[in-house]
């Protein structure tokens, strides 16, 4: 069989080579400084990290994900906080919060996805980053008419094999990562993903909702310029010096609530995630 599509070493996810650019950069953003990681996951980012001499801490939703940080060399310095990244706080301030591999995307409404931005900010010291990692939406691929994009069609030579697709719906900026897995003996697995994409100048709007202002865009981890065939963005946003507008106990966010301009503030409810971890596809990788 095929690997399986949602495990933890799938496309490499593990890999060094993956991993060591991420955490290179990470700790440079973060200086001497305390780091964050909303959507810790197993800690395949936070753990290098902290083997680096940081001081990590992460918050997570799956307490199994959770329990597997442990497991990787440094993962016992790796504080963590089991909750809702929307909402979850942790104690102190921090120079780097960050949320990568396109778990923006796990928050499925556009007043969850602001919450995400107004907690990390929330959480930097002043000149702090906020820092994410997503799939640009693949809606380029989409043929005429048409809302679905198959991203791995993988027979197995000794017979089943695996077909992932992702469908999209452009009215509600709603998309589903599917995947089918076929063995060998025909019995088969289908999963279903929900998940929302959104823009860069949509998230600058959030970052700016959330008193946040863009520093850094790139297209990988090597800081190449993004460009119209970029597959990925990392943003980074910039906590400004000076009064902590997110620490002022009336601060609410704000969203759009209908056609009509109306804004009214909401809590966020609507955090999806997976007890699996791995890769997806490249509007929805696996979580770290």
């Amino acid at each position: 069989m095929p690997a399986d599509p949602i495990g933890d070493d799938f496309c490499g996810a593990n890999d060094p080579g993956v991993v060591e650019p991420m955490v290179e950069v990470l700790a440079e953003l973060a200086g001497d400084g305390a780091v964050l990681e909303l959507a810790v996951g197993t800690g395949r980012i936070a753990a290098p990290l902290a083997v680096r001499g940081l001081d990590v801490t992460g918050i997570e939703l799956s307490r199994a994900m959770a329990a597997r940080i442990a497991d990787k060399p440094g993962g016992e310095r790796v504080a963590v906080t089991i909750g809702d990244m929307t909402t979850a706080q942790v104690p102190g301030e921090f120079s780097l919060v960050f949320l990568v591999f396109n778990t923006i995307s796990n928050v499925t409404t556009q007043e969850g996805q602001v919450a995400v931005f107004d907690n990390a900010a929330a959480h930097l010291r002043p000149g702090g980053l906020f820092l994410i990692e997503v799939g640009m939406p693949s809606l380029r691929r989409l043929p005429p008419g048409q809302d679905t994009v198959p991203f791995t069609v993988a027979p197995d030579p000794a017979g089943g094999g695996y077909v992932g697709f992702d469908q999209f719906d452009v009215v509600t900026q709603q998309f589903t990562s599917n995947h089918v897995t076929v063995s060998a003996d025909g019995s088969g697995r289908f999963r279903r993903i929900p998940f929302r994409y959104a823009w860069p100048a949509e998230l600058d709007l959030m970052a700016r909702i959330a008193g946040l202002r863009l520093k850094h865009r790139w297209s990988d981890w090597n800081r190449s310029p993004l460009t119209a065939d970029s597959t990925k963005h990392i943003s980074i946003w910039e906590k400004p010096p000076g009064p902590d507008r997110t620490a002022d106990p009336a601060h609410e966010s704000v969203v759009p609530a209908d056609a009509d301009g109306v804004f009214v503030s909401r809590p966020s409810t609507d955090n999806v995630r997976d007890d699996s971890d791995g890769c997806q596809s490249e509007s929805s990788r696996a979580r770290a």
